[in-house]
């Protein structure tokens, strides 16, 4: 796997929100906008990555964000939920990997390599045996990356993206 040793990965905290807010938009879009019409995009995004929003999860003392800095720019990050598993994922205390996005000129350098070895060990502190992730069927950049981590396909679920339902594959890995 990739190593970036300029990489750092810190918890985000409060202060965070609107950074996270920016930061959700622009890579979602950067990964999704060209499969998906602007109505359904701006949907999602104006639902999800709201300062409100980013706020309300930073608060939230079950999720847990990480963020990834290359000399102080934020250049990706994750967010870890622990909450009920959806069906087909096993364990006695996963975690749910919610989101891990990387800034589009940031792939292929270690970022997201950075992100997922810290959201394993944040997990395996934490107590938890596995993690689990929804990914899109059509995202097969990220299916590989999720399996080069020995995750493999649990089930599936649909994930909202505005009014349109889409079919996201679950995968999980043990810690």
């Amino acid at each position: 796997m990739n190593q970036n040793p300029d990489v750092k990965i810190r918890r985000a905290n409060r202060e965070d929100a609107g950074l996270l807010a920016e930061l959700g938009a622009r890579t979602f879009s950067e990964t999704f906008a060209a499969d998906n019409t602007p109505q359904e995009m701006s949907a999602y995004l104006a639902a999800s990555f709201s300062l409100a929003q980013q706020t309300a999860q930073l608060a939230d003392p079950a999720s847990t964000f990480l963020l990834a800095e290359v000399g102080g720019l934020a250049t990706g990050y994750a967010q870890l939920h622990a909450g009920e598993a959806a069906d087909g994922v096993e364990g006695a205390r996963p975690v749910e990997l919610v989101r891990l996005y990387v800034s589009l000129e940031w792939l292929g350098r270690g970022i997201g390599e950075a992100l997922m070895r810290a959201c394993v060990n944040e997990a395996r502190q934490a107590g938890h045996d596995a993690i689990w992730l929804g990914v899109w069927e059509r995202n097969g950049r990220a299916q590989a990356f999720y399996r080069k981590w020995n995750f493999r396909a649990v089930g599936q679920h649909v994930f909202q993206l505005g009014s349109d339902p889409q079919r996201d594959i679950l995968m999980q890995r043990t810690v």
